[in-house]
């Protein structure tokens, strides 16, 4: 009799432990599942599990957010983290002066033209500081709260490369950029700034279009900044038009060893998702190799502000 009361015993842990493991399992799937699309789920996973083993093993701290309307599908990784964004910042400020030539009822002036192109094209420092400085905080606080961005903190003073950004802020900057029509930009203005960002000089042109079917235009901007604490932050936001395109990514990096190691992190998440998003492309926008101004600094932070 007793045998069989501890026979019992033994069938009722096992089974309460059959029931228990797929409840314990049920977090560590849900950790995985970067990506989500009710209309193709099988993409979404296979996404999710692409962008985790393009980044097994790189010591790069990475948020990852992704936009694709036309498949359903977004993706978010460590969204809710703040980094410090860089000549990144750069698109943010074309939107806030794009806005302010609209709500003033005026063409861009010929000065701001200029410093536009050099700011966007080739990442123009002295450009973004005095664009910097003619809107003020007040008009960039303005053309981030049109935009949703209510996580994007504005650096202090004159140092724009010091404004925090998570990556779902950025996803909705760039959604502004595709969207059409929408209460934030024009259609002029958008189309003028996509313009800008497709015509980047090739050293620049690293990280989110690796892995794009050439027959895209790729749109993107770039950060590369070190720092005393976290090391390099590499960046790299963009969107893609053209037949197959009209789909967003933000790739945000810090605790890199170096620029180089960070724009490998970056392209190889990029490539993973390029790759999922377009199977049949027969052309691909190689990984950037190495130009001689890799690892020069993209701008200069105060030694006050450098920890």
């Amino acid at each position: 009799m007793e045998r069989a009361r501890e026979l019992s015993r033994v069938v009722g842990v096992i089974m309460v432990a059959a029931l228990l493991i797929p409840v314990l399992a049920r977090p560590a799937a849900a950790a995985s599942a970067v990506c989500r699309s009710s209309s193709h789920p099988a993409l979404a996973a296979r996404i999710s599990g692409d962008i985790q083993a393009a980044r097994r093993g790189r010591v790069s701290s990475v948020a990852v957010t992704v936009d694709a309307p036309a498949v359903g599908l977004t993706c978010s990784l460590n969204g809710s983290q703040h980094f410090d964004l860089a000549s990144v910042v750069k698109v943010t400020i074309l939107g806030a002066l794009l806005r302010k030539a609209l709500d003033q009822n005026r063409f861009l002036s010929g000065t701001e033209v200029a410093r536009l192109r050099a700011m966007i094209t080739r990442s123009d420092n002295a450009a973004a500081s005095a664009l910097w400085a003619e809107l003020g905080h007040g008009a960039l606080q303005h053309f981030l709260n049109l935009a949703g961005m209510r996580h994007t903190v504005l650096g202090p003073g004159g140092v724009w490369g010091l404004t925090q950004i998570t990556a779902p802020d950025e996803i909705l900057l760039l959604r502004l950029l595709l969207l059409k029509p929408n209460a934030v930009l024009s259609p002029n203005s958008r189309s003028y700034a996509l313009q800008l960002m497709a015509q980047v000089i090739p050293s620049q042109r690293w990280g989110v279009p690796a892995g794009a079917p050439t027959s895209l235009t790729a749109h993107v901007k770039n950060g590369w900044l070190p720092r005393a604490t976290h090391g390099w932050r590499i960046h790299s936001i963009g969107c893609f038009t053209g037949h197959g395109g009209g789909y967003s990514i933000v790739v945000l990096t810090q605790d890199n060893p170096s620029m180089l190691y960070g724009i490998t992190t970056v392209q190889a998440i990029a490539r993973a998702i390029n790759r999922d998003l377009n199977p049949g492309a027969t052309a691909r926008v190689p990984a950037s190799q190495p130009y001689p101004s890799w690892g020069t600094p993209d701008e200069r932070i105060p030694a006050r502000l450098d920890g």
